[in-house]
């Protein structure tokens, strides 16, 4: 489990003053350095490697997307982006700072939130934000303020005065990321927030952390789930055995996993071989699911789709559907790396370590 980022003690006792997002926004814009940035980062375990060579680079106000199964080296990605852990070579900044030679001045423009919800169970929302904002020097005054604002930011208001220990999971995941912002931190990272979380927690996080970069919010997202990078990444790193395999907008992955598919459904099994007949019109290759009843074929677009449909009603075939096919993120994983996201490719070095594991790794290498 990767602890948070208010599991770290304040940077001195300075009281923080409340910044409103808007500030942030403000001072991001007029900002135009890359929010993150990452150059040729290495980190070795003794003889292991389990970054070989990630380079990124995030403007202000954008989500970067790493993409990747389990080991692969997205969470010791994050750890090194973050001070958790010291690279073995190469370069990383967070909001214009190195980490290695200003660690502190890193852990100020940035919040954490890991795999696993950190608070405190046995306290109510409300006490977590109180507690942390306190570690943190928030004025009593402000704290109850921006405590107020975190809590309906979050949805959280109603439930801010019950134990976090009888949250659902979406809640728990909505009150750590609300803590984690405590200091309005301008680079936010989320080391696959969503595992764990049923469809619909999942959904409300993702429209909470969209308004988070509406409002001017850098994120770096870890994340196994293809749909989750589709959905929210501006730009997507893929990663697999430490290395980076592809790198772009999810529509230009997807446009490297080749055309889109015509993708056609007839109503009865008989006229299959027909339908067949007419599909192989195009020049192109059709494949044949008969227990579905479903043909398919690479197609331009959809152009193509409305000249076989044309076909296909001339011919008398009844169709129960038709359309077009885009390749997916999964599609674009399999054709880089020959097995899916979810699958992973089974070596040893696992993004799921403990913090103990890694620390003792560490100290060995």
């Amino acid at each position: 489990m990767t602890p948070s980022s208010h599991d770290q003690p304040p940077i001195g006792r300075k009281t923080h003053r409340t910044v409103s997002v808007a500030d942030r926004k403000v001072a991001t814009m007029n900002d135009s350095s890359p929010a993150l940035e990452a150059i040729d980062l290495v980190k070795n375990f003794g003889e292991q490697t389990a970054v070989d060579g990630v380079s990124f680079s995030v403007p202000a106000g954008s989500v970067l997307g790493l993409l990747g199964p389990n080991g692969a080296g997205k969470t010791t990605t994050v750890r090194m982006m973050t001070t958790l852990s010291l690279p073995t070579s190469g370069t990383a900044r967070v909001a214009g700072h190195d980490v290695v030679s200003h660690p502190e001045l890193v852990r100020r423009n940035m919040g954490l939130t890991g795999q696993a919800a950190t608070v405190d169970e046995l306290l109510t929302g409300r006490e977590n934000i109180r507690l942390i904002g306190g570690l943190y020097g928030v004025g009593k005054r402000d704290l109850k303020k921006l405590g107020d604002q975190l809590l309906e930011q979050f949805s959280l208001t109603d439930a801010a005065d019950r134990p976090v220990k009888s949250y659902s999971g979406g809640m728990r995941r909505r009150i750590d990321l609300a803590v984690s912002l405590l200091t309005a931190p301008p680079v936010l990272f989320l080391d696959e927030p969503t595992t764990g979380l049923d469809p619909r927690s999942r959904n409300e996080l993702w429209d909470v952390l969209r308004n988070l970069v509406k409002q001017g919010t850098t994120l770096l997202l870890t994340t196994q789930y293809l749909e989750e990078a589709d959905q929210l990444a501006d730009n997507i790193v893929v990663i697999d055995k430490g290395r980076t395999i592809a790198e772009g907008t999810p529509h230009q992955l997807k446009e490297q996993a080749g055309k889109a598919s015509l993708v056609i459904t007839v109503s009865h099994p008989d006229d299959l071989r027909a339908a067949e007949g007419l599909l192989r019109k195009t020049g192109a290759e059709v494949h044949v699911d008969a227990d579905a009843r479903r043909l398919s074929a690479p197609a331009d677009g959809l152009r193509d789709m409305t000249r076989v449909a044309g076909w296909f009603t001339d011919s008398g075939i009844e169709v129960d559907d038709i359309g077009l096919s885009r390749p997916s993120l999964d599609d674009v994983f399999l054709s880089l790396t020959g097995h899916t996201a979810e699958d992973g490719p089974g070596d040893d070095r696992s993004d799921d370590d403990t913090d103990s594991d890694i620390t003792a790794r560490e100290a060995s290498a």
